[in-house]
């Protein structure tokens, strides 16, 4: 998934196979495991409409596992510009790390 493709904080989502809609409250949140791994996720959400009610309620997920968006989250210039400098970023980073693989 290109990182413009990931819905704006804010949005309200219905993930597969679940009950209970979230709020999403952050993009590209990274969980460090006990392996020593770091899991790159797409989205950190927390239930809707109650919120964040400690680090235990807070979910990770992928766009993949959206069954339905209820609510599009806010966007405006300082958002697109922001999703821009991201996207280049992982850009240059995949270019980079293919051109060690050769």
């Amino acid at each position: 998934m290109k990182f413009n493709e990931l819905l704006p904080v804010g949005s309200v989502v219905l993930l597969k196979d679940a009950m209970k809609k979230l709020v999403i409250i952050g993009v590209m949140p990274v969980k460090h495991t006990e392996n020593g791994k770091d899991v790159a996720y797409d989205y950190i959400g927390v239930p809707y409409p109650e919120g964040y009610l400690g680090q235990e309620s807070a979910m990770l997920f992928n766009h993949d596992s959206i069954a339905e968006i209820s609510f599009m989250g806010y966007s405006n210039d300082e958002r697109k510009l922001f999703i821009e400098t991201i996207q280049k970023m992982l850009d240059e980073t995949d270019a980079i790390i293919t051109q060690r693989e050769k």
